[in-house]
């Protein structure tokens, strides 16, 4: 049962945060053709293109891939209940999906500013992954870096990421540990 769960967790989180990928590069604007990004959309596509038949898209946001990333969410704690690992009512499931995919949105954001941040250490600008990355934290760094310019050299928009996401991410621990001790 062990094995179960740690399979199916793995593999469903790591699709997740594909799709979640899929769309923040889509938020982002960023570059398409890097080769990146040419994974994720490929990673997606086959599921995606078959959903915006039926869902489109609105003001510039795929809500087919905002609607894949909840379904992935819910199929995964779905299955975690027809194997008795998660108690909770069925109706409560959808919610602690939607919850899952916040979650695991700030934590994907979190991993990335890490990576940025390394890469900022060690290359020289030049990796297409660097890019992608600069390309997708950017959004939220330069309205930080108006509040707090960089110092002495040392950019600490970064640090204050790092700390409004662990505050989010309490505050959602809060609001879902709450939501938990119901079910």
């Amino acid at each position: 049962m062990n094995t179960a769960y740690y399979l199916i967790n793995t593999v469903f989180d790591l699709y997740l945060m594909v799709v979640l990928l899929r769309i923040w590069l889509q938020l982002a604007r960023a570059d398409f053709y890097n080769p990146f990004s040419q994974f994720v959309v490929k990673a997606t596509n086959p599921v995606l293109k078959p959903l915006r038949r039926f869902i489109p898209g609105f003001f510039g946001i795929d809500f087919a891939a905002i609607v894949l990333a909840v379904l992935v969410a819910t199929v995964k704690l779905m299955l975690f209940k027809v194997m008795n690992v998660l108690y909770a009512d069925w109706s409560t499931v959808l919610l602690v999906g939607l919850i899952t995919v916040l979650k695991k949105a700030g934590v994907m954001l979190f991993w990335i500013l890490i990576v940025r941040a390394l890469l900022s250490w060690v290359s020289q600008g030049r990796s297409q992954v660097e890019y992608v990355m600069f390309q997708l934290t950017e959004p939220l760094l330069a309205p930080l870096r108006r509040i707090i310019p960089p110092m002495g050299g040392l950019d600490l928009s970064m640090l204050l990421a790092f700390i409004g996401l662990q505050a989010l991410n309490w505050l959602m621990g809060d609001l879902f540990g709450q939501l938990w001790w119901q079910l």
